[in-house]
């Protein structure tokens, strides 16, 4: 069934966020009757032992999320060393989030200009992030700021030690007014 294996892309691409079964209903344009008929279809085949993920219902939100028994082997994965280069993705994250703590997932998405979910749910695992509380914001958001393994990881004692953001700003600027005057001022003929 094509809508089976819709859905199952939606709960991947929406990540932590989960789905409702409005929003199911609404994407997918189908009765309430045949989104819980397809829920319950997508669930057994992850009941399977042979799956590695399940649905859960939590909140008013189903989500993907992996089966607790297989919880020892993603614990080699996070610990092993090989595993644990940041990528560029998570070093932007990390640094929106050190620079504007605490903050929301919205306002890092926003930042980024893309979804950052599932990074997010990977520093957390890697503990170079947190939950510090729920925002004021409609819905009450959590809140993420970094921890003190983010502070060992980049070798710092707390976060007025990072490089200040409005002098490298500043400093590109110039180098960028420096290139255009390069090319306008250099250059013209007499």
């Amino acid at each position: 069934m094509k809508n089976k294996a819709v859905l199952e892309g939606l709960l991947f691409v929406v990540g932590e966020d989960g789905l409702t079964l409005d929003q199911i209903k609404e994407v997918l344009e189908i009765s309430e009757e045949a989104a819980k008929r397809l829920v319950n279809e997508l669930k057994h085949n992850y009941e399977n032992e042979d799956r590695g993920l399940r649905i859960d219902f939590l909140g008013n939100r189903l989500k993907l999320t992996t089966k607790f028994e297989h919880r020892e082997y993603y614990q080699k994965l996070l610990e092993n060393p090989e595993t644990n280069i940041l990528s560029q993705a998570a070093l932007e994250t990390l640094a929106i989030i050190a620079y504007n703590e605490p903050i929301t997932r919205m306002k890092i998405d926003k930042i980024r200009g893309v979804g950052s979910s599932q990074m997010i749910r990977k520093l957390v695992a890697k503990g170079l992030i947190k939950e510090s509380g729920r925002s004021d914001l409609p819905g009450r958001p959590i809140l993420y700021e970094t921890t003190n393994d983010f502070l060992d990881y980049f070798g710092l004692s707390n976060l007025k030690e990072l490089p200040d953001m409005e002098a490298y700003i500043e400093e590109a600027e110039q180098e960028s007014d420096d290139e255009k005057d390069l090319y306008t001022s250099r250059y013209r003929e007499e």
